[in-house]
């Protein structure tokens, strides 16, 4: 038995008061008694939080190291999406996540992914169909289906996507959305279909029309795209049918901070404390039916202490009555370094390229390029018709000073010729970047200003099995990523540390100006968000949802 003692934030009677907690052995809350000699003093107590969508591997951590720093920022679950290593390894990569996130106190709720691949236009390394869909859902520790990103699929009323959909619904669990761009009467189809949520939205008017259908909008904050500035004023308007989520995070941007950020900027533009709250601690678990305790005597003891309302400085988290973290610490162990750590399960088998297979032929006289257009802090992507910068022999080239370089996706599960094209926005002036984190496939996409370049960084990550890597001359630097190409066994501040640094390099040794560089290039191959991106087989227009041409016309 323990005793909490604080200002309680009831969501349920929005009110503040001293408040004193009593928590059984078991972990469930027995009491919460009212003290008022603490109605103006103490921290104040509140629920946890959730991060309503997240892709764990994206951190490039295990669970157990994700969680480790989750934890510190008060976040007490998670609703996550294993389709990245599900592409990777099908559904013995997402058993791996499942055995692996059972190592912690975090609720990490996992979906069955509903798009593996996300398209037929690429190589993945695995398929789910609808059988394995079904194995999935079957299982009490798959709690929804994960996001129906083939949404062309859905309006067009395909029976494979259709059957996936029916079978989550069938079982009582929850249909997750992600439909970059839908509006109206499509927005409103595919609603109908049984899909529930939308985290895809970058405008408010996209996000009233999903609204109207009767969708819940998930407002993203994560290290490559930011909608929350595009859409907070909903915050007033829907505070019952908004939650938060950072989809896909960065390791450094989480040591920084998680779903606390977004609680704290709400909060600070005015939004209501208790709206805000509800958002960010309650309507993920009612939506989805976590077993998470929302403060409430006879629920888990899941619970927060913050410092200032205002600006969400986490004092300590509790899961299950456990304290988890305190002052900025976890309380969750040290990663394992006796050399007992099992063999990291992984796909890769993809044999080292030359320079000559990233040179692209002659295309027609006068001829004009498509071109990836990118912008910072955003999946969505432009498309340019650019003429080219030809070399002696008729072939296009990188033109950094035109910021027009070249951009090539390699297959890592069998060998076979880089898919080239080309991308402005990148703003990168030097050498190469290259990531086998390349959503949702995962095979190795690479950037840079010459051929030579664009081998070598790309055949570090293939020596490695997976990593993120970014080189200029005698510079090479590489982060290895050995669980399934996409994941560290290491801890989460050094993976952290070493993430930085290399992020670090391409903006001063490269020049490159993104914020986030190697997240943005995680989805330039990501065919499923419009308009054009590159995968394994050719350029692909999110438009028309076919593959394209480099040359226009």
């Amino acid at each position: 038995m323990q005793q909490i003692k604080g200002r309680l934030v009831d969501l349920d009677t929005r009110t503040i008061y001293g408040a004193i907690i009593t928590v059984n052995d078991e972990g469930y809350i027995e009491n919460i008694e009212k003290d008022p000699s603490r109605d103006k003093r103490g921290h104040y107590i509140l629920p946890g939080f959730v991060d309503a969508h997240v892709h764990i591997e994206s951190s490039m951590l295990l669970p157990v190291e994700f969680a480790k720093l989750a934890v510190t920022h008060g976040t007490v679950a998670t609703v996550s999406d294993p389709h990245e290593i599900a592409n990777v390894l099908g559904i013995a990569g997402v058993e791996y996540m499942l055995e692996n996130a059972a190592k912690t106190p975090l609720s990490i709720n996992f979906g069955a992914p509903s798009c593996v691949p996300a398209t037929g236009f690429e190589t993945a390394g695995a398929t789910l169909g609808i059988k394995e869909i079904v194995t999935l859902l079957e299982r009490d520790d798959i709690l929804y289906l994960s996001e129906v990103m083939n949404y062309p699929a859905v309006l067009h009323g395909d029976m494979e996507m259709l059957a996936k959909i029916s079978a989550a619904i069938e079982r009582g669990k929850a249909v997750d959305g992600h439909a970059p761009g839908l509006r109206g009467e499509e927005a409103a189809a595919y609603a109908r279909a049984g899909i529930t949520t939308d985290h895809e939205c970058t405008s408010a008017g996209e996000a009233r029309d999903k609204l109207d259908a009767g969708m819940k909008i998930l407002i993203r904050e994560g290290s490559a795209a930011k909608n929350y500035a595009a859409l907070h004023e909903l915050i007033d308007e829907f505070p019952d049918r908004i939650m938060f989520c950072t989809d896909d995070s960065h390791p450094d941007d989480l040591m920084a901070g998680h779903i606390n950020q977004l609680v704290m900027r709400a909060i600070r533009d005015g939004h209501d404390v208790f709206d805000v709250l509800n958002i960010a601690c309650r309507n993920p678990v009612e939506h989805y039916g976590l077993d998470i305790g929302k403060l409430r005597v006879g629920d888990r003891a899941d619970f927060i202490l913050v410092d200032d309302l205002r600006f969400m400085a986490v004092y300590a988290t509790y899961i299950k009555g456990q304290l988890v973290a305190e002052a900025g610490h976890h309380n969750l162990g040290e990663p394992i370094n006796d050399g007992t750590r099992e063999e990291p399960p992984n796909r890769f088998n993809c044999s080292p390229k030359t320079p000559a297979d990233f040179a692209v032929a002659p295309g027609p006289e006068g001829g004009k390029m498509r071109v990836i257009e990118v912008f910072d802090g955003e999946l969505i992507t432009g498309k340019q018709i650019l003429a080219p910068v030809l070399d002696d022999a008729g072939r296009p080239v990188s033109e950094p000073g035109r910021d027009l370089l070249k951009i090539a996706v390699i297959n890592r599960y069998e060998d076979s010729p880089p898919a080239v094209g080309f991308v402005t926005g990148m703003k990168l002036q030097r050498g190469a970047i290259a990531s086998s984190v390349a959503h949702d496939s995962h095979n190795i996409v690479v950037v840079g200003v010459d051929d030579e370049a664009m081998c070598r960084v790309a055949n570090a990550i293939i020596a490695e099995g997976g990593g993120v890597a970014a080189g200029r001359d005698e510079y090479l630097e590489v982060l290895p990523l050995p669980v399934a190409g996409i994941m560290s066994d290491d801890s989460g501040p050094k993976v952290a540390a070493r993430y930085a640094e290399l992020s670090g390099f391409a903006r001063r040794k490269l020049r490159c100006g993104l914020n986030s560089p190697f997240m943005t290039l995680s989805f330039l191959a990501l065919l499923v968000i419009p308009s054009l991106k590159l995968g394994d087989k050719g350029l692909f227009d999110g438009g028309s949802f076919s593959l394209v041409d480099l040359w226009e016309g």
